[in-house]
Parts: C-alpha cells; structure tokens; sequence
C-alpha cells in the first residue's frame, strides 16, 4: 500500500516568506500521513476540517471518494520564518474502500503514542499493532506505520512475516540496517526471503518505518487520483470538474 513518499526540506525559511506552495488540490481512491519534522504545516479542505500541526505531529487524510484540501503554511511561519521539514506518505486504498467517505484528523507531538520498544531507541506508534502499544491512529489495522528516533549504538530488531512490503526510509542519521551501511535520505529495499529486521544505529537518527500486506490490485494512478482502472481516472476528473469533491 506505500506508493509514494515525498521528503520536504530540510529548509530555512526567511521573515515575510510565501510558505509552503500545496494550494487547493484534490485527491480520490488514497489517503496521505504527513510527519512534521520541524516547522509546521496549515490543512484545510472542503469537507470543512481546518487546523495547523506543529512539530513532532502528524496528520492522517483519506481522500476516499474524493475532497479538495490545501497544505500551506501558518502566518506565523510566513511572518516569522524559521525551519522546515515535512515527509507525506501516500497510502493506496483497497477497491472496496476506495470511495469511503472521506476522512481527516490531525495529532499535535503531544497527542503521538510514543514508546521506548528498546534501550535507546524510541517509537512513535502512527498505525497497526506493536505488541501491547496501542496505536495513535486506529483506522488502518492492516498498515504498521511508525517514526523510530535513535541514540548512538542503539539497535532495533523485528520480525516481518515474508509476505508483507516493507517501507523503511532514514531521514536522520547513518545505520548499519541487516548489516547494509544506510545514510540519511536513502530508502531500503527489502526482499521476500526472510523476515528478520536488525538496526544499528550509528549515529543518533531518524527512521520511518512501516509494513504491510500488498493488496495484490491493479494500480492507475494520474495526478492526484489513485484507482484500479483508466475509467475510474477518467470518472475522478470528470466529477471533480463538475464540482462534485467541493471546495472551500
């Protein structure tokens, strides 16, 4: 279910600054998790939902059926600058909830489950079942989803069952990660062949980790829309041009 992975910034921002460009733009058949690093990020759509998350919290989106919704930044980072770093997930729906009705919440740092799952190494918890820990966004059981933040020479294990993908992607930091020396910026690639997951953490350092079972479903995706066939596509853009995702 992980499509698509952007990585915004690191960045500065100057004083009486533009912000973020993400204006009004529409999506279907997907949902987005964005992590606010550092800086802050402004959401609003046409479902009326409305809220600036800071850093350390993250935000959940399911497009579904289809919404308008815009990712800019708060006056007060345009006014004042500062920093800036954002990662957005794209998640892909299965075909039966592909037109659910769609869905935001956003979860300042505070609102974040957050565990220590070994010495040094601390897990916020964003989906799906680690152990005992609940989870800060129950509403996909089928999608782990989770931040790992790292001492130096912490290590982390796991197991994931073979048939599962998995998304591993360091933002901070270098690792030795199954032995393979991974750095900031780089995405892991792992294969079906086993199912143990060793990190050693080299430095101190950030990693957004996540797995689940592939769907196995045709995937077209244009622009914004994500959907299992080209007539589907064609039928998001005729809707959302009659005006049928709304606006705000």
């Amino acid at each position: 279910p992980f499509i698509f992975l952007n990585h915004h910034g690191p960045q500065h921002y100057a004083p009486f600054n533009s912000g973020l460009p993400f204006g009004p733009h529409p999506h279907r058949g997907m949902e987005t998790v964005t992590f606010i690093i550092d800086g802050d990020i402004m959401h609003k759509d046409s479902d009326g939902n409305e809220s600036v998350i800071t850093a350390g919290g993250v935000q959940w989106m399911t497009a579904g059926s289809g919404l308008v919704h815009a990712e800019v930044s708060s006056e007060q980072l345009k006014q004042n600058g500062g920093d800036l770093e954002i990662l957005q997930l794209w998640l892909n729906l299965p075909s039966a909830l592909k037109m659910t009705a769609p869905f935001y919440i956003g979860k300042q740092a505070d609102d974040i489950h957050t565990f220590t799952v070994f010495p040094g190494v601390q897990m916020d918890l964003i989906s799906g079942q680690y152990y005992e820990y609940a989870p800060t966004f129950p509403y996909r059981k089928d999608i782990f989803l989770s931040m790992l933040y790292f001492d130096a020479g912490a290590a982390f294990k796991d197991l994931v069952p073979p048939v599962e993908n998995i998304l591993m992607y360091v933002i901070r930091g270098s690792f030795k990660i199954n032995q393979m020396s991974v750095s900031k910026n780089q995405l892991v690639e792992f294969g079906h062949d086993h199912s143990q997951i060793e990190i050693e953490a080299c430095s101190e350092g950030i990693i957004l980790y996540g797995h689940a079972r592939p769907f196995n479903e045709p995937i077209v995706a244009r622009g914004p829309f994500v959907m299992n066939t080209m007539q589907e596509i064609y039928e998001a853009y005729a809707d959302y041009t009659a005006g049928k995702f709304g606006s705000f």
